[in-house]
């Protein structure tokens, strides 16, 4: 299956948790409908937003079969897989491109720290190496706040000389806006993804190629609205009010926030359970969450875009 040259709004879906903590496969499947009914151009489950790293590798490849075998297009998939093992990393990607996804979002590895770039180029590497597929689209994972690792200029330079056709794109997590514009200005052509809707359309005008955004989880078609009117003389009002969304999500504890926003969207209540060692926002936080997104006109779930 060809590699998805991935634009648009790209929602890196949340995890949902039974009571006991298990994951949640049939919500897990109602979330990513609902987030593709609303606009969602594709989903990038596995992430930050989707507690990844609080999840095993059964649990992941599980996951990620129950959304292909409920009927949704393995090319609107872009799974994360970065771990700090080669033979882990190798084996999540190994499964998600046999399973036809549009490609893989891959963290550098991030326990040991400081690495050189020789290093952080040896593994992925490495793992292009050992997949040795053609339909391999490898998108690069920067978010050094979290990771304590990040992905230098300088590598994804050579990335792309060896592996132009395989290294695609990459997701800038980082929160700093002037390295997004670095990656843009020193690499057109390379698909770049900021993590904020917020910058939307001046990223897009310098050359980006959409959002993946945790708060893709909570307005979906506000964003698919935005993207559609890039150009338009509507774009300006129409960031304005997705840029207003993103700051109430995120003046909360922004996993939490978002998992208890798509609960009360979708009426699950369970939703909004997070893994240890994340904890759930108080009933108060809640409210004032869910008041600020209703006075910022959030549009009801279900709202046509």
């Amino acid at each position: 299956m060809p590699k998805t040259a991935f634009a648009g709004l790209v929602v890196p879906v949340i995890t949902p948790f039974s009571a006991d903590l298990e994951p949640d496969a049939d919500a897990f499947v109602r979330i990513c409908r609902h987030m593709l009914d609303e606009g969602a151009h594709g989903l990038a489950p596995f992430g930050t937003t989707s507690e990844a790293t609080s999840l095993s590798l059964a649990e992941r490849t599980t996951l990620l079969e129950r959304l292909v075998d409920s009927g949704i297009d393995p090319a609107c998939l872009l799974p994360g897989v970065g771990l700090p093992s080669l033979p882990e990393t190798v084996a999540l990607t190994r499964h998600a491109v046999s399973l036809g996804c549009g490609g893989v979002l891959m963290l550098p590895p991030f326990y040991y720290k400081p690495v050189e770039t020789d290093g952080l180029e040896a593994f992925y590497l490495e793992v292009i190496d050992r997949v040795g597929s053609d339909d391999l689209g490898l998108w690069l994972y920067h978010i050094p706040q979290m990771a304590g690792v990040g992905i230098p200029l300088d590598l994804i330079e050579r990335l792309v000389r060896r592996h132009p056709s395989t290294v695609i794109g990459i997701k800038d997590s980082s929160g700093d806006y002037d390295n997004t514009c670095a990656i843009l200005e020193r690499f057109p052509g390379f698909r770049v993804f900021p993590s904020s809707e917020g910058v939307l359309l001046d990223a897009t005008r310098r050359g980006a190629v959409g959002c993946i955004t945790a708060s893709g989880n909570v307005n979906p078609a506000g964003i698919r609205r935005l993207y559609d009117a890039l150009g338009e003389p509507e774009a300006e009002a129409l960031q304005r009010g997705v840029a207003e969304i993103r700051a109430i999500v995120s003046s909360f504890p922004l996993i939490p926030a978002v998992k208890r926003a798509v609960a009360e969207r979708l009426g699950e209540p369970g939703i909004a359970r997070p893994r240890p060692p994340l904890r759930p926002l108080g009933d108060a936080q809640a409210a004032d969450l869910m008041s600020r997104l209703d006075a910022a006109g959030l549009a009801p779930a279900g709202a046509a875009r």
